[in-house]
């Protein structure tokens, strides 16, 4: 098949397009200037990309035209195709349409967590010799890619509520035919799309009601909507939890030299020790979903525990990107309150006894809105100094409906935390290079590329004398 993907730059579309490669299609894309690391993966895939959108970057008669759900009804492209009678779809129906039809689909879904416990999931099952197929949201470290097509019967798949595009404004995840369900959190977020609780939740209960009577789902115990929303299954539920009572259990014994120790527990069954290489509960609550999964289709304990020791982490999850001056800088994607405290709580202490300083840059359409304005300033008060970056792109909010960072900055220093607001870059980097110390840990928590401060600041700390 000849699949033409608009907007191939994108994480999940860069990611179908390794699959259709892997699976023997022939795969074109158009997009703006691309960077590494989309622009290298695509070349080392052999795609040809057209830059720029345009009706001729269709004249090589694709079979499929796929559209990110980024693309307007007007784009050019999505107008072209539709004019010449080309058939247009979407990321989440193609994957649906050539990967998922004949497979047992793992759907990772919830708030919180779905990259992290993918990968942990793909690699549970990869460490077994199940060959699974993947597509995560991220870079799992142990494969360096966010897909592969694997071998039947198993597909994991990274189920995001988001809509699928805009000729279909369902979430991604009702066209993965589920039978095997993770759920970790339901959440608000995405307050573009969903403008309140309530319409989160009916997302979510789309993806409930099409798991088959056959399937399962594992539902955190911790999330009061996820529990409540998995009473109208049709299918068996089970509940997960770390330090609370759930048909899933774990146990914390502690934290030795960056591996985190749990007892798991079915029921009255003890299962024994399984060791983690990521800190924090939340990690510990994904890595329990896994195991459980990975007991529900046949793998011995023995063979999870193992895999879950040589599990290597997800790129911009916790992600140490470098030590300078005795600095620790840190990376992370979260951009939710529930997500910063979390990550704050898990980084304490963890790279020494050091701060731990918080720098955030809000950013996604959920984060750059003021829906969660007192939110963001009383997880941040976790950290033990705080910088809080501009607005990325404010213009896309209306002026009314911004989160006002210098607010939250105000706010956590009523708590008793030293912040400053950073309206650059440069400034940020400025601020940190004279206030870190050695033994510190700077958590850098954007979702996206804050204007390569991470790279400028390593620079920084290491010309100290």
């Amino acid at each position: 098949m000849k699949v033409h993907l608009i907007g191939i730059g994108g994480t999940g579309m860069g990611a179908l397009a390794g699959l259709l490669v892997e699976a023997g299609h022939e795969v074109r894309g158009s997009d703006g200037p691309l960077y590494p690391p989309m622009s290298t993966l695509l070349a080392e895939l052999g795609v040809p990309l057209y830059e720029g959108h345009r009706p001729e970057n269709l004249d090589w008669g694709p079979d499929r035209v796929v559209v990110g759900n980024i693309c307007r009804r007007d784009h050019v492209e999505a107008v072209a195709a539709a004019e010449r009678g080309l058939r247009l779809t979407s990321f989440p129906a193609l994957l649906e349409e050539l990967f998922l039809a004949d497979r047992h689909a793992i759907v990772v879904a919830g708030t919180h967590g779905k990259t992290t416990t993918t990968s942990i999931v793909a690699h549970l099952l990869t460490a077994a010799h199940l060959a699974p197929g993947f597509l995560v949201g991220g870079i799992p470290l142990n494969f360096g890619r966010s897909f592969a097509c694997g071998k039947p019967p198993l597909f994991a798949v990274e189920g995001d509520e988001y809509d699928t595009a805009f000729f279909d404004k369902r979430p991604k995840f009702v066209h993965y035919r589920p039978r095997s369900v993770i759920l970790t959190s339901v959440e608000f977020d995405h307050a573009d799309i969903y403008p309140t609780m309530a319409d989160v939740e009916r997302a979510f209960a789309l993806l409930i009601e099409r798991v088959p009577a056959d399937g399962r789902i594992l539902v955190c115990g911790d999330s009061e909507a996820a529990v409540r929303l998995c009473r109208a299954a049709c299918c068996p539920v089970e509940t997960y939890a770390v330090g609370a009572e759930a048909d899933w259990r774990g146990e914390l014994l502690g934290v030795e030299r960056g591996i985190q120790r749990m007892r798991l527990a079915r029921g009255d069954r003890d299962l024994g020790e399984m060791r983690l290489p990521l800190a924090g509960r939340h990690n510990a609550a994904n890595a329990l979903a896994a195991l459980a999964l990975g007991v529900h289709l046949g793998v011995e304990v023995a063979a999870l525990a193992q895999g879950l020791a040589s599990f290597a982490g997800v790129r911009r999850r916790q992600e140490v990107r470098g030590r300078a001056a005795g600095v620790t800088v840190v990376d992370d994607f979260a951009h939710h309150p529930t997500a910063i405290r979390e990550t704050i709580a898990a980084l304490r202490g963890l790279h020494g006894e050091g701060r731990v300083i918080a720098v955030f840059e809000p950013r996604s359409a959920t984060s750059r809105r003021a829906v969660f304005q007192r939110e963001f300033a009383e997880a941040l008060a976790a950290a033990d100094a705080v910088v809080v970056a501009s607005l990325h792109a404010p213009e896309g909010i209306p002026e009314e409906q911004r989160l006002d960072p210098r607010r939250v900055v105000t706010d956590v220093a009523a708590a008793g935390r030293p912040a400053v607001f950073g309206e650059r870059v440069e400034a940020i980097v400025e601020h940190l290079a004279a206030e870190c110390r050695a033994g510190d840990t700077v958590l850098v928590m954007s979702s996206g590329g804050f204007g390569g401060l991470i790279d400028k600041l390593l620079a920084v700390l290491a010309r100290r004398p």
